[in-house]
């Protein structure tokens, strides 16, 4: 029996499983690996993906958000990295619980900050699953996204992700290629390459 805390939205606690998942898997010495996030270690985007599903918290709660910046990560090893990533995930998954799916618009922290209550669940969706790939294509981890998974997040992503590439947040668009599967095209999209590796 699972202990985790679950929000009620399925793309959500996917996405968080899939974080979880790849987290608990990451070989102790593989902390300072370089991922797709070129100028991050995989320790850095943890943090990273933390301190934003606690910023997403503190928008719907108004409770304190992350105590660092997640944008400028310190690369400092969590001592319980498991444990760093499930009390970022549980104050996530409460706080889009008590969210009324009736509603109008929900806060976010990211534009536009206000959403309706489903892409804004599926935007903080959005930034656990693709960390989670990050962390596993670094760890030699398979990649923890499925097409079911990835088609609302793509929808999602087209919503929100351009203005942020001014910020730096996301990388260009990379072009798509024959045979791109629902995976790939979110990633690609994303500024990724599906098929990175360390050594790329």
């Amino acid at each position: 029996m699972s202990d985790t805390t679950v929000s009620g939205w399925d793309i959500l606690d996917g996405s968080h499983e899939a974080l979880r998942r790849v987290v608990g898997a990451v070989p102790a010495g593989a902390w300072h690996l370089p991922t797709p996030c070129a100028a991050w270690d995989v320790t850095q985007v943890l943090q990273h993906a933390v301190g934003d599903q606690i910023g997403f918290a503190s928008a719907l709660t108004g409770e304190p958000g992350p105590t660092f910046n997640p944008f400028e990560p310190s690369g400092e090893p969590e001592a319980d990295p498991s444990a760093f990533t499930e009390d970022a995930l549980a104050r996530s998954a409460r706080a889009w619980a008590g969210v009324d799916r009736d509603a109008t618009e929900v806060p976010t922290p990211v534009p536009p900050h206000k959403m309706s209550p489903w892409s804004g669940s599926t935007a903080c969706a959005l930034d656990a699953a693709v960390h989670a790939w990050d962390i596993a294509v670094a760890t030699g981890q398979p990649s923890p996204l499925t097409p079911e998974l990835a088609r609302p997040l793509l929808k999602v992503a087209m919503e929100i992700v351009e203005p942020l590439r001014a910020w730096g947040a996301y990388a260009p668009a990379l072009d798509a290629e024959p045979g791109d599967d629902d995976v790939a095209a979110l990633l690609r999209y994303l500024g990724r390459d599906p098929r990175w590796t360390p050594s790329a």
